[in-house]
């Protein structure tokens, strides 16, 4: 499977990437862990079948059928689809009905299904119906102590895994390890990954790379990591 994705001309604060692939035979991918939603559609012999993959907290490796195409929407961290939120999607799935005429059902509304060239204009509709926002919550400064009886720091901590269904330790600690892969897969050698990504020696980077990636950086340098969902430079989460 090669995966081909594009930014996309609308709000960072929104969609991250777009992305699609098509697999010719059955065959397994390994998914890395990632800190963002997607919204993933599938089509086989004309079936569509949509569903909401959420955040992941370490690799997984899952059968992909044959003769399907894929069309995913990562969308930025922080982006809340009201009717799904990503807390209740970690490290799972769920599906999203579709109608008999092939549209798919969000907010107790019937959407046509986008397609990789027209994803804009569906991300947008979601938007102007009120279904898709941007939350506020992981800016630094709310989470400092507020005088006059504010929320404490704990309250908003769980606020912010409610929303983003991770803590902030463990969106470091993905897009971290997600980084320090797609460094070693543009040809950075271990050493200097692992000093700039503050990994502490070999081993440190290692645990990181087969817990989130799923792949060791000899893979990744050798260019074996083909069968795995792509790797890019991430943006950062706030206060992360």
């Amino acid at each position: 499977m090669r995966f081909e994705h594009r930014e996309t001309e609308i709000d960072v604060n929104f969609v991250d990437r777009v992305w699609r692939t098509h697999s010719d035979a059955e065959e397994t991918m390994t998914s890395a862990a990632r800190t963002s939603w997607h919204l993933i559609f599938s089509r086989t012999q004309g079936r569509l079948l949509a569903g909401l993959r959420g955040p992941e907290t370490r690799a997984t490796v899952a059968p992909v059928p044959s003769g399907t195409e894929f069309l995913g929407v990562r969308f930025a961290f922080g982006a809340v689809l009201r009717p799904h939120p990503a807390a209740s999607a970690v490290d799972g799935y769920v599906p999203i009905p579709v109608t008999e005429s092939g549209r798919i059902i969000i907010g107790a509304e019937d959407w046509e299904a986008p397609t990789f060239d027209n994803v804009e204009h569906f991300v947008r509709r979601l938007r102007n119906a009120g279904l898709l926002v941007r939350s506020r919550l992981g800016h630094e400064d709310q989470f400092a102590e507020r005088p006059g009886g504010g929320p404490t720091a704990r309250t908003l901590q769980r606020r912010y895994r409610a929303i983003i269904g991770l803590s902030r330790t463990a969106v470091r600690q993905i897009d971290r390890a997600n980084a320090a892969a797609t460094m070693l897969r543009d040809g950075v050698d271990w050493r200097t990954v692992a000093e700039t990504s503050g990994y502490f020696d070999q081993a440190h980077l290692g645990h990181a790379l087969r817990r989130y990636v799923g792949c060791t950086a000899r893979e990744l340098q050798a260019g074996r990591s083909a069968a795995m969902s792509f790797l890019y430079k991430t943006r950062p989460g706030p206060g992360s």
